[in-house]
């Protein structure tokens, strides 16, 4: 079934099911059947869930598979992650291709010294792919070299065959990759939505979208996943695989009538139960299996294509589901979600990742800031220059303005060190700065100013009309150069 639709890949599954379970039954279970094979599949080894396979036939050297295969069972055994497991053999391999190099030819472990992982490294440095991956195979090689010499797997290895930590090829940093708000427009839609084929992908859609889990934590949901807490309050509870912890998310009612709905769809189709919220569809007769990111992903490939999701281009959308995280996370603080509670929602371990969507909107609004036309009491321009020396100090000073100076109608350009003498009377202010988005707040004053003109003049009271003509032609000054900004065209078209 190479190349087949997603639609159309499971015609065979119960076949491969059964000729899964004839193999286990002749080959064994347990490590004393598997450690002594090049390829070991781990669901004979009793890890659910999975149908890895980890190969070490393609570890040149026999001297280096034998400690390379401790190496991966020891990780396992203390709990490490199948796809760590996973890196360090990819890591193993690639090694193994330098070592096997006429140019190198190492004989054995006693070879490996700093002057050939230095070569190694120098490999590294032409290596196409990212430097994160190039990164984490150097990661994977020092614990391999650490482990060995730690367990005395082999005494010939040279204490000098270690990476130092300024030898790790430094990842740029990346800002997150979320959707934008066209895209997410799309794809929330409900009539968009009921185009899922099933309703379990439907709902695991909305998981991701709302809750902000990994995919792979997301298809792990424990069929049992919700909690309350004392108010009632509905929360999904969720197995944190990268982390190694349960979290929790709350939930809104639609997402909790929707689990609710699945759950019962499962005990329907299997009456003894699972331990899966979502278990996979195909090849699981008995329910002991969850659906695979894989599986879901192609069925998000297709849905995506059904639904005909544009960019801003008019161009097909190509999305992973680790977006919606990034997604999630930065609506959350372009939201003003304090930058701790976000942490705690998206379950990080520190603030630092936290701080990546925090910069993002920080730079979105810096963007915004420096391209507004700011406007003072005399309808005068205030230039920004953003490549100007204080540049940075500027931005800094306008970001404190607006968390502990913030007016209805614009901000404060006055230092927080100084006091102000005006007290509340901002349009008189020569320190006052306004922009086009508080345009329908300055229309709203000046409507209430010219009733109170008006009522003072008919009273008689020429100090109140005095006062309150020099804020109203202030106020007209600031209106009339805000509705002229040519990049505002919306603040024209509202005022007529």
């Amino acid at each position: 079934m190479r190349g087949a639709s997603h639609d159309q890949n499971g015609q065979l599954a119960f076949l491969r099911y059964a000729h899964e379970h004839l193999e286990d039954l002749v080959c064994g279970n347990g490590w004393e059947t598997e450690f002594p094979r090049d390829v070991w599949v781990l669901r004979r080894l009793g890890m659910e869930g999975t149908g890895a396979r980890l190969r070490f036939d393609r570890i040149a050297q026999p001297w280096l598979r034998e400690p390379a295969k401790r190496f991966v069972h020891w990780r396992l055994s203390i709990g490490r992650s199948v796809n760590q497991a996973v890196v360090d053999i990819l890591a193993l391999n690639r090694f193994s291709g330098f070592l096997a190099d006429p140019r190198v030819a190492a004989g054995g472990l006693a070879a490996v010294d700093r002057k050939v992982l230095e070569r190694y490294l120098a490999d590294l440095a032409t290596d196409p792919r990212s430097t994160l991956t190039r990164s984490r195979d150097v990661s994977s090689l020092n614990a391999f070299f650490n482990a060995v010499r730690r367990h005395g797997w082999d005494d010939t290895l040279p204490a000098s065959a270690t990476y130092y930590p300024e030898d790790f090829p430094r990842p740029d940093k990346r800002l997150p990759r979320a959707l934008a708000e066209q895209v997410m427009a799309q794809v929330e839609q409900p009539a968009n939505l009921d185009r899922w084929h099933n309703p379990e992908s439907r709902l695991l859609t909305l998981v991701l979208m709302r809750c902000g889990l990994r995919v792979g934590d997301a298809c792990n949901l424990a069929f049992d996943c919700i909690v309350r807490d004392a108010d009632g309050a509905a929360y999904l509870r969720y197995l944190n695989r990268k982390m190694k912890r349960e979290a929790l998310v709350p939930i809104d009612e639609e997402v909790e009538g929707e689990i609710t709905a699945q759950q019962r769809r499962v005990l329907e189709r299997w009456p003894d139960g699972s331990r899966w919220l979502f278990p996979a569809p195909r090849m699981n007769p008995d329910g002991t299996r969850p659906l695979t990111t894989h599986s879901y992903r192609g069925q998000l490939a297709v849905w995506l294509e059904r639904c005909e999701v544009r960019d801003e281009h008019g161009r097909p959308v190509h999305l992973t589901p680790h977006q919606w995280r990034h997604t999630f996370g930065t609506r959350l603080i372009n939201r003003d979600v304090p930058q701790e509670v976000v942490r705690v929602l998206l379950d990080h371990s520190s603030g630092e990742m936290t701080a990546h969507y925090a910069r993002l909107h920080d730079t979105t609004v810096r963007r915004h800031w420096e391209r507004a036309r700011n406007v003072n009491i005399k309808g005068e321009s205030v230039t920004v220059d953003p490549a100007g020396p204080l540049a940075e100090a500027t931005w800094a000073k306008q970001r404190l303005c607006r968390a502990t100076q913030a007016l209805p109608n614009g901000y404060c350009g006055l230092p927080v060190q100084k006091t102000c003498p005006h007290a509340n009377a901002c349009l008189t202010c020569p320190m006052f700065i306004t922009t086009p988005e508080f345009l329908p707040q300055h229309r709203e004053q000046r409507q209430q100013l010219l009733q109170i003109v008006s009522a003072a003049a008919a009273r008689g009271q020429a100090r109140v009309v005095e006062m309150n003509r020099q804020v109203l032609g202030n106020l007209e000054q600031i209106i009339t150069t805000l509705e002229a900004d040519p990049e505002q065209p919306e603040a024209t078209a509202d005022a007529s």
